[in-house]
């Protein structure tokens, strides 16, 4: 799950980039598209970092599938399933009629790991995936408990409440680029000013992108509370909890075995600190707890 949002996000940062880079192309050209107002540049600001955020919204669910080289679970194919895979699916399959949106498209992709992810611009277009370690690994109230809260990531809208708030981050790291670079520019020779207001404002824009992330980051630890308890009213307090005690079990299970491997993607090792901030999930421990406290 780390490795997905920290692309979503470099790839918000990439798109904001390359229209930035556009723009000064245009500019080149005689094409002005900017202002000398604070408003005007406010505006600008916020075409360049909403359409960068919307752009990675829109093809979250196509790059997933490339990136996993996911296999699609169809109706067709439920006789051909084994007893996990036809559990995602019927999962999947029943909460969606319950909560009377479009079933979203399942699949599972080869991967050792236990991971699993919910991606797509909206509840209607959206796909659930599991990897086949998590398969193998977890039984059947684990399976459910995660798939529910996959589910809920959906239910709660959360792909598009990230992409506003990261249009907005965005917003502010491309404004604020911007002004600084401008009060740069107008600080050199006018000679240099061009290409100094031009390689300040990408480079400010990667170090503020980054910045920004930790916002991103502390609002998607936020959104998995939410999420643990959304499946645990779909399907079961207890099964979320087993889903959650059960990568607890593999991950210290692997990390006596091997002490490199660093985290697993539905989920993060215990952190602390400064490496806390950059976790996109919080800590096993303190969801089940949470759970455990969770009044149903």
């Amino acid at each position: 799950m780390f490795k997905r949002i920290f692309l979503w996000i470099a790839m918000n940062i990439a798109v904001m980039i390359v229209l930035t880079i556009f723009i000064y192309i245009l500019g080149l050209f005689g094409i002005k598209v900017s202002s000398n107002t604070y408003l005007g540049l406010f505006i600008i600001s916020a075409v360049i970092g909403f359409a960068g955020s919307f752009i990675s919204l829109f093809m979250s669910k196509w790059m997933a599938k490339k990136a996993y080289n996911i296999r699609l679970i169809t109706a067709s194919d439920l006789s051909m399933l084994n007893e996990k895979e036809r559990l995602v699916y019927d999962t999947v399959s029943n909460l969606s009629e319950r909560n009377h949106i479009k079933m979203p498209e399942v699949g599972v992709y080869e991967s050792s790991e236990p991971n699993a992810f919910a991606t797509g611009a909206t509840k209607n277009s959206s796909l659930v995936a599991v990897s086949s370690g998590l398969l193998d690994m977890m039984d059947k109230d684990a399976i459910e408990g995660v798939v529910g809260h996959e589910m809920a990531h959906i239910l709660n809208g959360d792909m598009v409440t990230m992409t506003l708030l990261q249009g907005v981050l965005n917003t502010f790291v491309v404004f604020f680029s911007k002004i600084i670079a401008n009060i740069v520019a107008n600080s050199v020779d006018e000679n240099y000013a061009g290409i100094a207001r031009f390689v300040v404002d990408l480079l400010l824009q990667i170090v503020f992108g980054v910045l920004a992330s930790f916002i991103a980051m502390w609002f998607s630890r936020y959104r998995e509370f939410k999420a643990d308890a959304g499946s645990a009213y779909y399907v079961g307090k207890e099964k979320m909890i087993a889903g959650l005690q059960a990568l607890k079990d593999m991950q210290n299970s692997i990390a006596k075995d091997d002490p490199t491997y660093s985290s697993m993607q539905i989920s993060s090792k215990k952190t602390s600190g400064f490496m806390k901030l950059l976790s996109s999930h919080p800590d096993l421990d303190d969801r089940i707890k949470a759970l455990e406290d969770l009044k149903m």
